[in-house]
């Protein structure tokens, strides 16, 4: 289907969602739909709610936010369940304006962002069906038309409660229009969109001097005064504020603590009771959510100001910290990358794990437990097992610091890093970590908010993703060069445990070919253990601790296999690579290979393409630079 024809098809399908009734019509409605007339609160959280909940670790992850905010999952499950849930219930939590307080490019107005792109498509679903007095500038809610004192009549027979009072315009148009008719009063379906300014508005501070409250609260029309007669006249008022328009959705407030005191003044009365004042009317009823964002230092020094202090108890904080999982900031530099005109640039295999890498390394702060280092935190976070760790231990680190993923280097750094080097190679369209860590490092120095100490922490990070990235390097030639590389280790551990399970039972083995009974070899399990530094003295320790393994794995009706034990794993991907080594370092660093080496180096060079994921460039760069690592 071409471009012309969805437009037409989007055309058609918005005209058949208008509606336009009568207020009588519109009750009918409301007796079938109950729904339809719920709080602004109440459409955001159901609209997130819609979208899916998914259940993991016994964590609630919100499928709303998926595809453009990763490893944000806690935050935003506090978010929901603390902040959006409870005022959709309509508890107090919804007289506060939500603040969102986290460092420069952590997500906070992508997640604004998404709520207001998420209300404009709900709007167009029957759950999320919003409908308003026709001809309102502020979209307000045909239930206001009802009075008071048969608000309570109402809400025991169509179970609606009902909150807030006619403006003053549809008061007017009310009796002059419609001679103080409610039931006739028209009703429209309307759908909030940011572009048209229905139901979504934006604030953003500019010159105190010259920004002017009416952005806020509307103003009056001059040219209208001597039509009318008075600037009391609601007909001589143009309710076009931000506050006026984003009524019945929400209103963002960009980088709302540097707005002057007189803007916020007005958010007092809004939060509180819903509602404002503007002009010479009487108070003006707004149902919306209010988001602001900041960083922390603006908040810290808001919270200082005493000035502020009737704002502080209406405003809910939530910390959105950077992510601190290295798969996840792969997805955003992923994610990033896809946006951009250079997406089709080959970038090989682990290039934006080893910068993620980095980065996540610069979020986290040290452990106070003397067993981890970073590196294994890093680990930890991201899901990987680390031998003599546990998820407790995990939970445990992420209650050290209640303020860990507030400072570090952020997603725009390393993508402006990763840009450079693309355009760098713009004749070579082909980049690896090596190419991003160089990048990176020069970078620093010409990073204006970097502290020559933090510049030194950094550089220490990049050189330890380095080394992540030797280790990575190498187990990747080295599973190019084993041939069925999984049957080989297989082969390699069965031998092992073979032989463990007779030295920890004192028994023999069978040599299979000749059948003669034998010793177990204690020089294939020693040149095994060697590999991750088991001593002589610690051998039978680590034989019975993998037979205990064995054992456990069989009473849950588990076969222990290759990936059962992570430091066995690691010993015997080691042997299996030390065995290779020479046959690696002489076929990788020959300037004339012969005719043997270089149909070794082309079986490689095929595998790297066809299973690991890396062009011709980026396979023969990895060949060179493992063969300089094994030749040093």
């Amino acid at each position: 289907m071409d471009i012309l024809k969805k437009i037409e098809k989007y055309r058609e399908e918005e005209q058949r969602l208008q509606w336009e009734g009568t207020f009588a019509e519109y009750l009918e409605i409301i007796k079938e739909q109950p729904w339809v007339a719920q709080s602004a609160h109440s459409r955001v959280y159901n609209m997130i709610k819609d979208a899916g909940i998914e259940e993991v670790n016994g964590k609630r992850k919100y499928k709303f936010f998926d595809h453009q905010l990763f490893g944000l999952e806690e935050p935003l499950e506090r978010l929901v369940e603390e902040y959006f849930h409870p005022a959709a219930k309509r508890l107090d939590v919804r007289k506060r304006i939500l603040l969102l307080m986290g460092p420069v490019s952590g997500g906070k107005s992508t997640l604004v962002t998404m709520l207001k792109r998420g209300l404009e498509a709900y709007t167009l679903s029957d759950r999320g069906a919003v409908y308003a007095i026709k001809g309102c500038p502020m979209h307000e809610d045909p239930l206001h038309l009802i009075p008071q004192h048969l608000r309570e009549d109402f809400q025991q027979e169509y179970g609606v409660r009902i909150e807030g009072n006619l403006s003053p315009l549809n008061m007017m148009r009310l009796q002059k229009e419609y001679g103080g008719r409610i039931e006739d009063v028209m009703v429209e379906r309307i759908f909030l969109s940011e572009d048209k300014r229905v139901g979504i508005g934006t604030f953003s501070p500019s010159d105190p001097k010259s920004q002017d409250i009416a952005d806020l609260t509307g103003s009056i029309d001059f040219s209208t005064i001597a039509e009318f007669g008075s600037e009391s006249d609601p007909r001589a008022y143009r309710f076009d504020g931000e506050l006026n328009k984003a009524n019945r959705g929400m209103m963002e407030f960009q980088e709302m603590l540097k707005c002057d005191e007189k803007f916020l003044w007005h958010l007092l009365s809004l939060t509180q009771e819903g509602n404002f004042k503007a002009g010479r009317f009487a108070l003006i009823s707004a149902d919306e959510l209010i988001v602001a964002h900041t960083n922390e230092t603006e908040y810290r020094s808001f919270i200082s100001n005493k000035k502020n202090e009737a704002l502080h108890s209406r405003i809910i904080v939530m910390p959105v910290p950077y992510n601190l999982r290295v798969s996840e900031e792969e997805r955003i530099y992923e994610k990033m990358i896809r946006e951009s005109d250079v997406h089709e640039v080959h970038i090989a295999p682990h290039t934006l794990k080893v910068a993620a890498m980095f980065t996540i390394l610069s979020r986290l702060k040290a452990p106070k437990k003397g067993d981890i280092d970073l590196i294994k935190k890093m680990r930890l976070y991201d899901g990987e097992s680390v031998e003599g760790f546990n998820a407790v231990d995990v939970e445990e680190l992420k209650k050290e610091y209640a303020d860990e993923g507030m400072s570090g280097i952020d997603p725009r750094y390393v993508i402006n890093r990763i840009s450079s080097t693309i355009i760098r190679k713009d004749e070579n369209p082909s980049i690896n970590a090596l190419d991003v860590l160089r990048s990176l490092k020069e970078g620093l120095e010409h990073h204006p908010s970097i502290s020559n100490e933090d510049r030194e922490r950094y550089l220490n990070f990049i050189s330890l993703a380095r080394k992540e990235y030797d280790d990575i390097a190498k187990k990747e030639v080295q599973k190019a060069f084993v041939y069925s590389y999984e049957e080989s280790a297989k082969t390699l551990m069965e031998n092992y445990l073979d032989n463990v399970e007779a030295y920890c039972n004192k028994n023999k083995l069978r040599d299979p070919l000749t059948g003669e009974e034998m010793n177990p070899d204690e020089k294939l399990m020693r040149s095994i253990e060697e590999q991750i530094g088991i001593s002589e003295n610690a051998k039978k320790a680590f034989r019975e601790e993998i037979l205990i393994r064995i054992s456990a794995y069989a009473r849950k009706g588990k076969r222990f296999n290759y990936n059962s034990h992570e430091r066995l794993r690691e010993a015997i991907q080691k042997k299996l690579f030390a065995d290779l080594k020479d046959v690696v370092k002489i076929t990788t660093s020959s300037k004339t290979p012969d005719e043997q080496q270089l149909k070794k180096v082309n079986e490689v060079v095929a595998r790297l393409i066809d299973e690991h994921g890396y062009n011709s460039t980026s396979a023969n760069e990895l060949l060179r630079y493992v063969g300089s690592l094994l030749n040093r």
